[in-house]
């Protein structure tokens, strides 16, 4: 993962602002900071999620209020989480990125710091076997239970398919 630059997008001012403003209070300096066509992007170790996610909620500064989405990308060698967090009072907007192994991912839920996460996680749950640690309740939301394997993974089987 690499925060990658676009020279013609330039950020609109609450996020250049926002860019400028999260090294000093985030102070971890295993975070990688960056950006993507008009959003801040932050590159997160796994074990860091959780405090981070706390601090970008709390901080009056910051005050993230709305989980817009949290998605998970299977590229093979890694799975990675996209968390698309929105401020409604200070009107900037940023994506958290974390990798996880593919064989054993397991990351803290923020279901306790957005509600909304709780629905997220548990279809990253469901479609690519995602453990949300400290989640209140990982039940089955898209499959049925008895439903065997995680249909979102790459290497997942797919069934023999006919054009009509």
């Amino acid at each position: 993962m690499e925060g990658t630059e676009h020279k013609n997008i330039v950020l609109s001012e609450v996020n250049q602002k926002l860019l400028e403003l999260l090294p000093s209070i985030l102070n971890e300096p295993d975070v990688e900071y960056g950006t993507k066509i008009d959003e801040v992007v932050l590159n997160v170790p796994s074990n860091l999620i959780h405090p981070i996610c706390k601090t970008l909620h709390l901080n009056t500064e910051l005050f993230f209020d709305y989980l817009r989405c949290l998605s998970v990308v299977d590229y093979k060698d890694i799975l990675e989480i996209n968390y698309h967090l929105f401020s409604y009072t200070k009107r900037h907007k940023m994506v958290l990125k974390c990798e996880l192994n593919p064989k054993k991912p397991v990351i803290s839920s923020v279901s306790n710091i957005w509600k909304a996460a709780n629905w997220f996680e548990r279809e990253s749950h469901d479609l690519f076997g995602v453990v949300f640690k400290d989640h209140p309740s990982l039940d089955r939301l898209l499959l049925p239970d008895d439903f065997e394997g995680n249909p979102g993974l790459k290497s997942y089987p797919l069934h023999e398919y006919k054009e009509w």
